[in-house]
């Protein structure tokens, strides 16, 4: 059977082999509370003070990686970004509008168009600067 110390060591292992799944940093917030914990079991604390310190540890690590640029995405509007979505500042040809609003071919498939604001109808070229669900909001190339 296990000792209790060695349980705090194979949980920090495996949520740090698990955040390597995942992407996010919140998972190995947790690990260093799990690594907390081990470490007040070899410092001979009472096995509620090593939960205290696991859960204390791990709330203050989550509320930092919260706070700090990593874990704050807030701010960020995904419709508008290059690096969510990969069309936007893409070239698409238009042949003719309607009030603002056109289909064209992108990609292989039809696409609902739709001018940015303060953008005309003139040009016959336009890049993509946003996506608002199966449309693509365009401006003129220039």
């Amino acid at each position: 059977m296990l000792t209790s110390g060695l349980i705090w060591w194979i949980a920090a292992g495996a949520l740090i082999v698990a955040e390597l799944f995942t992407g996010t940093f919140y998972l190995l917030m947790i690990a260093l509370g799990m690594i907390a914990g081990g470490i007040a079991d070899v410092s001979g604390a009472l096995p509620h003070v090593q939960m205290g310190a696991a859960a204390v540890i791990a709330l203050i690590a989550v509320v930092v990686l919260r706070r700090s640029r990593f874990g704050s995405w807030k701010g960020r509007d995904a419709s508008r970004d290059a690096a969510v979505n990969l069309d936007i500042g893409a070239t698409l040809e238009v042949d003719q509008w309607r009030d603002g609003h056109a289909r064209a071919m992108y990609r292989g498939a039809q696409w609902d168009i739709e001018l940015a604001p303060g953008e005309t109808e003139g040009a016959r070229y336009y890049r993509i600067t946003a996506l608002d669900g199966n449309r693509l909001i365009v401006a003129a190339k220039r």
